[in-house]
């Protein structure tokens, strides 16, 4: 059985009353309805004050059957969650964009032996068998580690050779980031996370299907949230007793054994690079640039928009180069950054499922990620870091036989009969991910922006690199701006040009001009 550690930290005084409050506002000619009113402790009749609870729940009870559902965002409920596995996090938690989470880094921190999330088996030799690939997947990771010292202390002390006697824990946390490629997805994790009263319903609804990652544990968190949010207010149990249950209309089970779903390794229409863009508006500039002249009271029909490419291109830089050296992300609400909107990309990628941890967090790029238990890998499938690809033969080689060891381990649970499920908790921080992914020009500035410093995980980096370029390709006028932080504040005269005080990477990136020299200058760190 799963035992989450599940803390309710912050909320809503009182969530559900305060629902109800924002719902009778909206129909209010006397102002602000508050909670207190909604529990009526302005009234002095018990019955009156019985009265009252008994409108505030049947007012709650048909606004929620009504689908009108945004009183419910406004109560938050801060949780502490502990002892989940990254595999859930992943499948479940961070799969939708109405969320915030901050969670423990393996980039940066070590992981221990004892921290990965064990399912509950059928058998004893089950879990034996579990526990055994477990321990050698640490044993390996810690030995990974200390083979990369060296490669990265060389490369390290040559760029920032001032740093020499301090440069121990800079150089052990890029050795960790790489070395967790070993780790299991299983691996235990902790984190604060914050949703909405909403999204939380939301999770409750979701965890009774069986049809996804994690189903078991799935249900055991979101079992342990409830409990928690019923126990500080529990008025929510009525709206919680109306979704208890697998929810209807789920697809059904002869789509989900598609035989093009068995997760079977084979060619795809695609190579297994990072990113490659695969569809996008070709009259992207021209409905950008007409979109702009709305915005300031000049109108023009998108197919003359280009007519005088310098003032297009003009108009366009005016725009994509706005807020760039401002901390905040503002291009949401800015009625000329908006305008971004109207324009989306579709990209096809192939990242580890460590890198697409960090990719998912972009959540206005959503994309349709696996169902791993249904494309589940039964030959070694995984991204081999390029520190390690570049390294010594005794580190290729731990790395390739670790994988190998490892994908013999799980075919072999699968000979005890181990549900997908609790076999997919072993596969790799490196098992390979392929998805498809979108997103709006706003939303790719935003993440360019943040993933083309060469402080970014380096998936991520090479994976920004590619859409950039092939950004530049099709709307040379757009892809012009997307750029590195550093280089947006470097046009825009702010100072110094890196924004990562102590991080800076050592590489003055703002600099330099074509995307490629970025991944030269970054090299293995």
């Amino acid at each position: 059985m799963f035992r989450p550690e599940v803390t309710l930290h912050n909320s809503f005084r009182t969530p559900y009353d305060n629902s109800v409050a924002t719902a009778r506002t909206c129909y209010s000619s006397k102002g602000i309805v508050t909670d207190e009113e909604v529990r009526g402790e302005h009234l002095d009749d018990p019955m009156k004050v019985a009265k009252a609870l008994e409108r505030r729940d049947g007012l709650a009870a048909s606004v929620f059957d009504a689908t009108h559902h945004t009183t419910l965002q406004h109560a938050h409920f801060q949780f502490a969650l502990s002892g989940i596995s990254r595999q859930f996090t992943w499948a479940f938690l961070h799969s939708h964009p109405h969320y915030n989470s901050e969670q423990v880094s393996q980039r940066y921190v070590e992981v221990r032996p004892e921290n990965v999330v064990v399912p509950p088996f059928d058998t004893e030799e089950q879990g034996r068998r579990y526990c055994r690939t477990v321990a050698m997947l640490m044993e390996r990771y810690s030995q990974l580690a200390d083979l990369l010292m060296p490669t990265l202390t060389e490369a390290y002390l040559k760029r920032f050779p001032g740093r020499k006697d301090s440069a121990g824990p800079a150089i052990r946390k890029k050795a960790l980031e790489v070395a967790r490629y070993l780790l299991p997805v299983g691996a235990a994790t902790y984190m604060y996370h914050t949703v909405s009263a909403l999204t939380l319903l939301r999770y409750y609804r979701t965890s009774f299907s069986m049809q996804q990652d994690t189903p078991n544990e799935s249900r055991a968190v979101v079992q342990a949230m409830v409990d928690a949010v019923l126990e500080r207010d529990p008025a929510f149990a009525a709206i919680f007793d109306k979704v208890a249950g697998p929810p209807d209309g789920e697809p059904e089970e002869p789509l989900l054994l598609d035989p093009l779903m068995d997760g079977t390794p084979r060619a795809t229409q695609y190579d297994d690079l990072p990113s490659q863009l695969i569809d996008w508006p070709n009259q992207g500039e021209a409905i950008f640039v007409s979109a702009i002249g709305e915005v300031i009271g000049c109108r023009l029909h998108p197919n003359h928009a280009l007519g005088d490419r310098e003032a297009a291109k003009a108009r366009i830089g005016a725009v994509m180069r706005a807020f760039s050296s401002e901390a905040l992300n503002l291009d949401t609400h800015h009625p000329l950054t908006r305008a971004m909107n109207h324009i989306q990309y579709v990209f096809r990628h192939c990242i580890s499922h460590t890198a697409d941890s960090q990719d998912q967090r972009h959540r206005t790029t959503p994309g349709s990620r696996p169902m791993l238990t249904r494309a589940f890998p039964t030959e070694p499938d995984y991204v081999t870091p390029t520190l390690i690809e570049k390294g010594p033969q005794e580190v290729q080689d731990l790395y390739h036989q670790t994988m190998v060891d490892l994908w013999a381990e799980i075919n072999g649970m699968g000979n005890l009969s181990v549900p997908a499920e609790y076999m997919a908790y072993l596969l790799p921080n490196a098992v390979k991910i392929r998805y498809t992914e979108s997103g709006t020009l706003l939303a790719m500035k935003h993440k360019m922006r943040m993933r083309l410093c060469l402080n970014a995980q380096e998936e991520i980096f090479r994976m920004a690199v590619l859409e950039a370029e092939a950004i530049r390709k099709v709307h040379p006028m757009i892809g012009e701006f997307l750029l590195p932080p550093c280089k947006h504040r470097h046009r825009e005269g702010a100072t110094p040009p890196c924004p990562e005080g102590d991080r800076y990477c050592g590489v003055r990136a703002w600099t330099l001009d074509d995307l490629s020299e970025l991944v030269e200058a970054r090299g293995i760190l």
